[in-house]
């Protein structure tokens, strides 16, 4: 991990800052100073953000990259709950109450955050009221989301995840991501997300290629899972 606390926030990292959902609701006045009061982290792909139980210190911005959020089955499989990218803010319910990180966080591509410590940002919090309301908004849309996943998961089989999924992702476009991917992310293994997909290309619902997934019947995919739905 290629930490570097001194230097000065680039145009990038206001740039980034202007983008978030959270940040955002700061005046230009509020970005730039706590932008001034963090550093550059430098992240490789699988390189660790921070691990559950570590101290909420600080908050993250996302400059550049990838990250995701992940658990760990008991078998040792990594399961990917969220990722984030330019402009999302990550470590910010630690960050808020003080407490350990909740979950494991790595980044999956080369990234470049910044690292804002955590009493700058109570700082301007409490200094710009519109910017707390907004990160409370945030907090909630996030955990709808995660709702949303809990509740997919309790109703839907193997079928109903993976055809959200790629309805989710590729509407319209291929999807580039591969199977072992796809089965991390739902937290199954590539071979039982190999067959299914094999077995709607033979149907005629996707095509598989080296450039990913492309879906062929949307409309197939959609109907399977309301009927999954109301099972």
């Amino acid at each position: 991990m290629s930490y570097r606390d001194k230097e000065a926030p680039a145009a990038a990292v206001i740039a980034a800052m202007a983008s978030s959902s959270v940040l955002s609701s700061l005046s230009a006045v509020g970005r730039e100073q706590l932008a001034a009061s963090g550093g550059w982290l430098n992240l490789v792909p699988g390189e660790m953000l921070f691990r559950a139980g570590d101290p909420g210190d600080a908050v993250f911005i996302v400059v550049e990259g990838e990250i995701e959020v992940r658990n760990t089955t008991p078998g040792g499989r990594d399961i990917r709950l969220v990722a984030f990218g330019p402009g999302d803010l990550v470590g910010e319910i630690a960050a808020l109450d003080g407490g350990s990180r909740s979950a494991d966080v790595a980044a999956i591509r080369r990234s470049r955050l910044w690292r804002i410590p955590r009493a700058p940002l109570l700082a301007a919090l409490e200094a710009e009221p519109k910017a707390a309301v907004a990160l409370i908004i945030e907090l909630s849309a996030r955990l709808r989301a995660t709702d949303a996943a809990l509740e997919d998961k309790a109703v839907l089989d193997l079928a109903g995840r993976l055809a959200r999924m790629l309805l989710a992702e590729g509407y319209g476009r291929t999807v580039a991501l591969t199977q072992t991917e796809i089965a991390r992310r739902l937290g199954l293994s590539r071979e039982k997300v190999n067959r299914k997909l094999h077995a709607w290309a033979d149907e005629g619902w996707v095509e598989l290629s080296p450039a990913g997934i492309r879906i062929l019947a949307a409309s197939h995919l959609e109907a399977m899972i309301a009927r999954r739905q109301q099972q």
